[in-house]
């Protein structure tokens, strides 16, 4: 009896793959398993990345939310590096893509230009003589400019319009909602075996203090959460003073008051910062001098609150979150005492001891050192201590300049829910860049990701204001 070839061929590369798998797992286990699985879903993923750009910067803010929370429960893949996969994605189909038209237009104004003057600056940063490592500085760099390098010109070209603008605020919005009910069942239902694994590894001692639990749901740590979801309640508290249906502002209303319970349940004292700096930049960018005043009135109240009484000390994240006040703090005098330290150790170093010699890069590649010993508990002494003074001056402008631009930008902006959405996320940069003084958030996933794109739209206003103002004349 005769066979044909398929009736040949299939059998025996169906013996080949079942051989090859099971050699995969004699040698890997069943992450080779996984790894055959997960192979072609990445390939067709990148695919699906390279033909729609536009699609690529959602799936990479999408895995700048979840990724390290992930990574808690399949420790062997590098989730990571999601972030960089996606946006490399985008950069290539830039290059090469077909079906999308790139206007290079939109890349000429200065938020591009200051961009690319920061990653300039920091890939000088190999060239100094301090420098420890080659990888510590690539490892590091992701964080200090090249998510930014990246991020922002492909928001402008890629995530241009208003639609983009809306689809960032409901990501936001709905992934923090997911991240309130996810702290909120680590807290009063209790952690999972993989969130105590984390912990045990070495995150106890700062995550669980005399007995309660700092929530931090699937973000990094308690910090980066309380800091994120501060961020997050601040765009939902705008939103919800906005020119928007009663029902949009209740739900915007009910976002806000649940982030900020969060943000206390997380026990962060440095995320009060985004509150009070945001609702002060919010209250001076909306020019309403009556809710200004109401505003200042209430700020004023809270801080009397904490500061001047003893109201809810019973609640420990409320004595925890009042510490924040107290100026013989032990936590606030280790800080300024490291500080003094710096000063003195970069005294004879403008150029700072390079990328990746401090903080947890530091102690990885470097270890023993006083910069990878010494603790910078801070974004900008974190640029400091890696970039110098000259680092530091050059950072602190260009951020200083994204915010007064962005002001001036939303101030000519004419649709009204337009520029509620963009004082939002104003509002929310300005909080983050505060509270960044005495935590290393700025650079931090998701909430570098979502600063970064949020620039981007305050350097598009007039355009995105002209295609609203044309929509409104089209539905007349």
């Amino acid at each position: 009896m005769e066979y044909s070839r398929p009736q040949i061929l299939l059998p025996l590369t169906g013996l080949i793959l079942s051989l090859l798998i099971s050699l995969g797992v004699a040698y890997t286990g069943f992450l080779g398993i996984g790894a055959l699985i997960m192979l072609p879903l990445a390939a067709a993923l990148f695919y699906f990345m390279m033909s729609h750009p536009d699609k690529a910067l959602t799936i990479a803010l999408v895995f700048a939310f979840v990724a390290i929370g992930a990574s808690r429960y399949i420790p062997s893949l590098p989730l990571g590096l999601s972030v960089d996969f996606a946006l490399v994605a985008v950069m290539i189909s830039a290059l090469f893509h077909t079906k999308v038209k790139t206007d290079f237009n939109y890349l000429k104004n200065s938020l591009f230009a200051v961009t690319l003057l920061w990653m300039m600056y920091n890939i000088a940063e190999l060239f100094n003589p301090e420098a420890r490592s080659l990888s510590a500085w690539a490892y590091a760099v992701r964080g200090t400019a090249l998510y930014m390098m990246l991020t922002v010109p492909l928001t402008l070209l890629y995530a241009h319009k208003v639609k983009d603008l809306n689809r960032l605020i409901k990501i936001i919005l709905f992934f923090s909602i997911l991240a309130s009910f996810w702290g909120l069942r680590q807290y009063y239902i209790g952690l999972d075996a993989a969130e105590n694994r984390w912990l045990d590894a070495g995150s106890r001692s700062t995550h669980v203090l005399f007995g309660n639990l700092r929530v931090f749901s699937f973000f990094s740590d308690a910090g980066q959460f309380g800091a994120g979801i501060a961020h997050a309640a601040m765009i939902a508290l705008v939103l919800a003073l906005g020119p928007f249906s009663v029902k949009k502002r209740l739900i915007f209303a009910f976002c806000a008051l649940l982030f900020f319970y969060l943000m206390i349940m997380s026990g962060t004292r440095g995320a009060l910062m985004v509150p009070v700096a945001g609702t002060l930049a919010y209250l001076f960018a909306s020019k309403n001098f009556k809710l200004m005043a109401l505003g200042l009135a209430c700020l004023a109240m809270i801080f009397l609150f904490l500061k001047f009484t003893t109201i809810g000390n019973d609640n420990y994240q409320v004595r925890r979150l009042r510490s924040a006040l107290d100026p013989n703090d032990a936590s606030l005098n280790v800080r300024l005492s490291n500080q003094a330290k710096f000063a003195e150790y970069l005294k004879s170093r403008p150029f700072g001891g390079g990328i990746g010699t401090s903080g947890f890069w530091g102690q990885r590649f470097s270890p023993g050192t006083f910069l990878a010993e010494t603790p910078n508990d801070s974004w900008f002494i974190k640029i400091w201590a890696e970039m110098g003074i000259v680092g530091l001056v050059l950072h602190a402008s260009i951020l200083a300049y994204i915010g007064l631009m962005a002001l001036f930008k939303i101030w000519k902006v004419k649709n009204p829910s337009l520029r509620q959405k963009l004082l939002a996320l104003f509002a929310g940069y300005v909080g983050i860049a505060a509270a960044s003084i005495g935590n290393p958030l700025l650079g931090q996933m998701p909430t570098g990701l979502i600063l970064y794109m949020s620039w981007a739209y305050f350097f598009l206003a007039e355009e995105l204001d002209r295609e609203s103002t044309n929509q409104l004349k089209k539905n007349e």
